[in-house]
């Protein structure tokens, strides 16, 4: 049998993080609860964590900050909890580095699910060999990451994004559609690719604000050109 996958959660209302934690657990998760940032540091940096659920209202260190030092340093999967419900606070959660979120109040089976699609992901045996392509040569099975000669360092979902669109070159593809594929999601935020589309451009161009490679396609989605238009 393998082994539960092990999910932190990082809440500071009580009711909240027993709640979720009894709900997990009954599910099959190894769960770890901190009521602050400070204290969960720890057990996060051990590495063991499959999932992270940050409360982004955190006392002390507040859930971005967090976010943004587990970060520097891991691509474990970060679910953001937000009581704001505004796109610009959701979006500021995903600018620093979470891979999904969810505005409270939030449903119990939703999150279950949001961590299931995150740790097949992660437990997913990845294929053999590499993609190579104009500037990007992307080793799956180690999930390393080349453009122009020099490894780039991505999260989990910068990682699959880009790997998604690879497999998809030239092709304008919409959110709607990147969403289902890299997520998993067939309902979903758009904006949630918009942030990690704009990481990924980041990492991967020499301007992003000219980018020569992950285009916007605007009415159509984004288009990766691994050889690079001609500016």
């Amino acid at each position: 049998m393998d082994e539960a996958a092990r999910v932190v959660v990082v809440e500071d209302d009580p009711t909240v993080r027993q709640t979720v934690g009894a709900y997990l657990r009954a599910n099959g998760y190894a769960v770890d609860l901190y009521g602050d940032g400070v204290s969960a540091r720890a057990a996060i940096g051990d590495g063991r964590a499959d999932v992270l659920i940050i409360d982004r209202m955190l006392p002390g260190i507040s859930g971005d900050e967090l976010c943004r030092e587990v970060r520097a340093t891991s691509d474990v999967p970060i679910i953001m909890l937000t009581a704001l419900g505004q796109v610009e606070d959701r979006i500021d959660g995903l600018e620093s580095g979470a891979d999904d979120y969810l505005a409270k109040p939030f449903s119990l089976r939703e999150l279950l699910l949001r961590i299931g699609a995150l740790v097949r992901r992660a437990r997913t045996a990845p294929a053999a060999g590499e993609i190579v392509a104009g500037v990007f040569r992307v080793d799956v099975a180690r999930r390393r990451v080349r453009v122009r000669g020099d490894e780039v360092a991505l999260t989990a979902r910068e990682f699959d994004l880009l790997a998604f669109l690879l497999h998809n070159p030239d092709r304008a593809i919409g959110r709607d559609e990147i969403l289902r594929e890299v997520w998993g999601w067939s309902v979903g935020e758009a904006s949630t690719v918009t942030v990690h589309v704009r990481r990924l451009r980041e990492k991967i161009e020499l301007d992003p604000q000219d980018p020569r490679h992950l285009h916007t396609e605007w009415g159509a989605g984004y288009l990766l050109s691994p050889q690079g238009r001609l500016r």
